[in-house]
């Protein structure tokens, strides 16, 4: 049972064309030979049509092992770009350009290299939300289900530069003991979850633990249970023994949790705002008649410079190496 508190009511009312777009996307894809790659804040019917759905570590995962001529990629930017990093010769579509992400725009290149710069013996971590050309710039990518992992296997004698999520930085500074000079960006999903409204729901449900992704801020993670990537809060949910939690990340987990574990309660943290602001705008931009549209005319594509790509290769390419 998913509990609405203090926030619009969640839920995504099927279009009455659905099936029959379902039906067409299914048989377009079969034709051009693709795959639909999704992420867990898609909306739920993007979900159920994927034939992928995951966390960014997962998707990367997929976008690697492929054998498909095109790669439909539901999510943001940059998970498109990553996936086109991997694959530079198969065709990489997204239903909508704009599609962007906060964490991302928060960090061009031209002030990030110059900062990166200014750091002796610097080592970059750069958290997989950033751009082709951020990654170009770094040692190492990581997700936040791999993140520990990566920053055990640093030498010690780097100094880490942490990009661009301060808030994930922070958190693998406290579980890592490693000193980080971190890139000042933030989610604006995570970062709109109201403690108040929180502390509150925790008060009002003493029996629901508080469950957190780490790109929210230190307070709220000091209150949470358990704390872990996206698809950590959905194995999570499924596994605990506890029977009620407060969900403070994307409110699109929350379709998942509730196919997987269908008698959990399931408590959306609210943001500040009475709004459906733990939405993110930029996941939200894809629908089915974009998928659809993009598989029939084989755009938007993701195009790269081969010199960034190459750059940008090598540090995914070493995730995915420090990840086995």
């Amino acid at each position: 049972m998913i509990v609405l508190e203090q926030q619009k009511a969640y839920s995504y009312p099927p279009m009455a064309s659905t099936r029959i777009q379902i039906q067409d996307i299914l048989e377009l894809k079969k034709k051009k030979n693709a795959i639909i790659l999704a992420h867990y804040y898609q909306d739920p019917d993007i979900q159920d049509l994927a034939d992928v759905i995951g966390d960014s570590l997962d998707l990367a995962r997929a976008a690697q092992k492929t054998k498909a001529d095109r790669i439909l990629f539901a999510g943001v930017h940059f998970m498109a770009e990553g996936a086109k990093i991997l694959n530079p010769s198969r065709q990489v579509l997204v239903p909508d350009m704009k599609a962007g992400c906060s964490l991302a725009d928060g960090c061009p290149p031209e002030k990030f290299i110059p900062f990166k710069n200014s750091i002796p013996n610097v080592f970059v971590v750069s958290y997989i939300n950033c751009s082709a050309a951020i990654k170009a710039e770094s040692d190492v990518i990581c997700t936040s289900t791999n993140a520990e992992r990566i920053i055990s296997k640093i030498p010690k004698d780097k100094n880490i530069l942490f990009a661009p999520d301060k808030n994930l930085g922070a958190y693998l500074q406290k579980k890592s003991g490693r000193e980080m000079k971190l890139w000042q960006g933030c989610c604006m999903v995570h970062e709109t979850f109201s403690q108040r409204k929180i502390i509150d729901l925790m008060l009002k449900h003493p029996e629901s633990e508080l469950i957190a992704h780490p790109e929210c801020e230190e307070p709220l993670l000091a209150r949470a249970g358990f704390i872990g990537s996206t698809s950590a809060l959905l194995r999570h949910v499924i596994e605990s023994p506890k029977k009620s939690f407060i969900v403070a990340t994307e409110a699109g987990i929350l379709h998942q949790m509730k196919k997987r574990a269908p008698s959990k309660e399931l408590i959306p943290a609210p943001p500040v705002a009475n709004c459906a602001c733990n939405e993110c705008p930029y996941m939200k931009l894809n629908t089915l008649e974009k998928i659809y549209h993009a598989l029939d005319t084989e755009g938007p594509e993701i195009v790269m410079d081969e010199a960034t790509r190459v750059r940008a290769l090598k540090p995914l390419e070493l995730m995915l190496e420090w990840s086995q």
